[in-house]
């Protein structure tokens, strides 16, 4: 069973709509090549088929955010399948508030300054991107890793 594509639209080159609609489309294609099982396959094309029954252009930008974002998730979830760096990018965001903050907290209070609040976060933004790259390595060397980075 095939993954149903984007529909063909106009949409002015170089603007974000259609660079965010090219790299759906890519992730579309990259998954083609993958072994998917059917009932993932029909959730993807159920999502893709409410993106191209869209006829009104109002919107779409923030539409195709959203599909975007429910198909990496649920690839992620599913099949521990992901795009170049998915777990770098989620990582940063959560060394800079799980790890970052509380050892900016931790610092301030044990040296009696809190203006040393802000040395914590570049650490926690260190951490997360350690783990995430490290993890990132990890989906490639077992491939499960897409050939597209999701960028907007």
């Amino acid at each position: 069973m095939n993954i149903t594509t984007l529909k063909k639209r106009f949409i002015a080159a170089d603007t974000p709509l259609y660079n965010m609609y090219m790299q759906l489309n890519q992730f579309l294609v990259e998954l083609n090549k993958k072994k998917i099982p059917d009932s993932i396959v029909n959730q993807i094309n159920k999502e893709v088929e409410e993106l191209n029954n869209i006829t009104d252009s109002d919107g779409l930008q923030k539409l195709v955010k959203q599909k975007q974002s429910i198909l990496v998730r649920l690839l992620e979830k599913e099949l521990k399948m992901v795009p170049i760096n998915y777990y770098r990018n989620l990582w940063i965001a959560l060394g800079m508030t799980a790890f970052g903050i509380p050892l900016g907290v931790a610092f301030g209070a044990s040296l009696g300054n809190f203006a040393l609040f802000a040395l914590g976060v570049p650490v926690g933004l260190a951490i997360g991107l350690g783990v995430g790259m490290q993890l990132d390595k990890k989906a490639l060397k077992e491939g499960r890793q897409l050939a597209v980075e999701m960028k907007y």
